[in-house]
């Protein structure tokens, strides 16, 4: 075991602009267990499902419009476009450059997709912190977004659902949120995978609770909170990785965070497990209706499988800047609520060639 060490930039960094994006139509899980189960419920109460002109793409450029909007800086400022994503349209073309193409950021950045599951998102966070905290850069966009597939009848479809968050990092006296710290656990655990030219992932049942989701961000969250001398009692707020409604109420619990900590983030109850997205919009969410002076802490999971583990600081330039892209919360009441059929044709469950 190595010592744990907190993971500070030698420039001080923050997120300068946020934005997250969710596809408008739903899908109830009580629609699902009727078709494969003739009825009841599943984990949660609806996912969010991508349109039949959307994809990973389409939701990192929203989000990365949004980031954009709130951070008032022009695209050709970004010195980097990271997307991180389990889900992207092509299996040889980077979704990185398209988002880049599309916002107007090309040709002088660097460029690249990031893929560790759930938690590429914070990954390519992590990759963007680090080239501006080393003054390789003033700005780098983060983005997870992904339209995650699920097995027809599977448990994995009740949740596997579409959307992404954009971070654009900066200079911390730039920032609407400061990065205190933050550190990564990553271990070879093999609880969720696809295999080459497989069409959905498989997962490893109840293999994927204590020994991969609990350990990584149970070990993630109290190592960084140790190291910084702080418990849960310092922080408004707590953000962890969503695959449903009770592992991170259960994770927050252990760690000593209440229920109304976690409430802001909790998304995936009504949105599902937006994969890359998840823990990120949880953290946009939070953001939405965060106060200068508040702390959160933002834990991922990512199958494979890793935490990273974050502390954040609001600052003043919140209020101000909030309100220049729409919130998560905006995106979720904007609902058109869909039936099975629908979702077999928009997510291409029926092959035809």
């Amino acid at each position: 075991m190595g010592e744990v060490k907190v993971m500070r930039s030698r420039r001080a960094v923050g997120i300068v602009g946020y934005g997250s994006y969710i596809p408008m139509y739903r899908l109830s899980d009580a629609e699902i267990a009727r078709v494969w189960k003739g009825g009841g419920r599943g984990p949660v109460e609806e996912k969010a499902v991508a349109g039949l002109d959307e994809d990973t793409v389409t939701i990192a450029i929203e989000a990365a419009r949004n980031a954009l909007a709130r951070a008032g800086i022009p695209s050709q400022a970004l010195q980097a476009v990271w997307v991180g994503s389990e889900s992207p349209p092509y299996a040889v073309k980077p979704a990185s450059t398209l988002v880049a193409e599309a916002i107007g950021a090309t040709p002088w950045h660097l460029a690249a997709d990031f893929e560790f599951a759930c938690k590429a998102g914070t990954e390519a966070l992590q990759a963007a912190m680090g080239l501006v905290g080393s003054e390789m850069g003033d700005y780098a966009l983060a983005i997870g977004a992904d339209t995650a597939q699920g097995r027809p009848g599977d448990q994995l479809e009740y949740t596997a659902a579409s959307g992404g968050t954009a971070f654009i990092v900066g200079p911390a006296e730039e920032a609407l949120a400061r990065c205190l710290g933050s550190l990564s656990y990553v271990t070879d655990t093999p609880d969720f995978w696809r295999r080459a030219y497989q069409h959905y992932p498989r997962h490893g049942g109840r293999f994927t609770g204590e020994p991969a989701y609990f350990h990584h961000i149970e070990s993630a969250a109290r190592a960084l909170m140790e190291a910084m001398g702080m418990t849960a009692a310092d922080f408004r707020y707590a953000v962890f990785h969503q695959p449903n409604v009770k592992f991170p109420r259960r994770v927050a619990k252990r760690l000593g965070f209440t229920p109304e900590q976690i409430a802001p983030g909790l998304l995936s109850g009504r949105i599902g497990n937006t994969y890359a997205g998840a823990a990120i919009t949880g953290f946009s969410a939070t953001l939405d209706v965060a106060r200068p002076g508040d702390r959160i802490l933002l834990v991922s999971f990512g199958s494979g499988a890793g935490s990273d583990a974050f502390v954040w600081e609001v600052t003043e330039k919140i209020e101000a800047r909030r309100d220049l892209a729409p919130t998560v919360e905006a995106y979720i009441r904007r609902r058109v609520e869909i039936d099975y059929a629908l979702y077999v044709r928009y997510r291409g469950k029926i092959l035809m060639k």
